[in-house]
């Protein structure tokens, strides 16, 4: 950790405090995002007791940020673990067991990519995040659970692949092979061995992957098919863009906290995979 860069403890920081709010925020004396402050519309910022502004709603923008970080961040949490769990299980297995296996789990990944990510998120949340009775608005709960679900079908060919490759590069290792000729079991032999090497991969990727599934979270919002009503960075954007010509701090606010987050998980991704290639190197 001595080694870390300025940079780096600033990506370090600035995702320590977002967690914080993530974690903690119902802890600050700050009143619920969807109050109204119906004497402080577009106030600006740095405005007495609206430390970020308000937007043209009279919401607080300090506290709309701090619950759209816990928003955003779980989704982001969410879908990466459940994609990178099932990806990585499906790439290590079609890796190791190699033969018709291997060639099912390539056939299932590349039609995955083939698709555009956002594109089929968003399929998938329009069809599966909406009632039949078009009068009848879809439940929170069910847009984060089915928005959950899609970003998750959206990263599994992804971290898959990644991981499919990686264990393709630790199979063929001295140590696998011996272990191979001395009788040892192939589960124990990828718990011990596979899973062990493979996981430094598959964190790097994981911090990149955050900071996409944060963008196409936002993205959906703003095309309408997100979390509703700036409950997330992304609803933020959604509710604010028809404030840009009077109150632009509205929209920037949450695209500055998007932004500085999304950077700071490609930084901390990019150490990751540089440390990891030393690693490499040495074994």
């Amino acid at each position: 950790m001595r080694k870390f860069t300025k940079p780096t403890w600033l990506a370090i920081g600035w995702l320590g405090l977002m967690m914080f709010f993530s974690l903690f925020g119902w802890l600050l004396p700050l009143k619920s995002w969807s109050f109204v402050y119906e004497d402080d519309l577009e106030v600006g910022l740095f405005s007495s007791g609206h430390l970020l502004g308000t937007d043209s709603n009279g919401y607080d923008l300090l506290s709309s940020v701090v619950a759209g970080t816990r928003m955003s961040i779980f989704i982001a949490i969410a879908a990466v673990s459940l994609g990178g769990f099932i990806g990585s299980v499906l790439g290590i297995l079609a890796a190791y067991l190699r033969g018709k296996v291997d060639t099912v789990m390539v056939t299932v990944f590349n039609v995955g990519l083939s698709v555009p990510n956002l594109v089929l998120a968003l399929a998938l949340v329009s069809v599966l995040a909406t009632n039949l009775d078009i009068n009848q608005a879809v439940p929170t709960w069910r847009r984060i659970i089915v928005l959950v679900m899609s970003l998750t079908i959206v990263l599994i060919p992804i971290l898959g692949r990644i991981a499919r490759g990686a264990t393709l590069s630790w199979t063929s290792r001295e140590f696998v092979t011996a272990a191979r000729s001395m009788g040892m079991k192939d589960s124990k032999i990828i718990l011990r061995h596979i899973v062990p090497n493979v996981l430094p991969a598959l964190i790097a990727v994981a911090f990149l992957a955050v900071g996409v599934v944060i963008i196409a979270e936002a993205s959906l919002s703003i095309l309408g098919v997100g979390i509703p009503d700036g409950a997330s960075w992304g609803g933020m954007i959604a509710r604010g863009r028809n404030d840009l010509e009077y109150a632009p701090h509205v929209l920037y606010v949450p695209i500055v906290f998007l932004a500085l987050t999304v950077i700071s998980t490609n930084h901390l991704g990019d150490v990751v995979r540089s440390k990891l290639d030393s690693r490499e190197a040495k074994v």
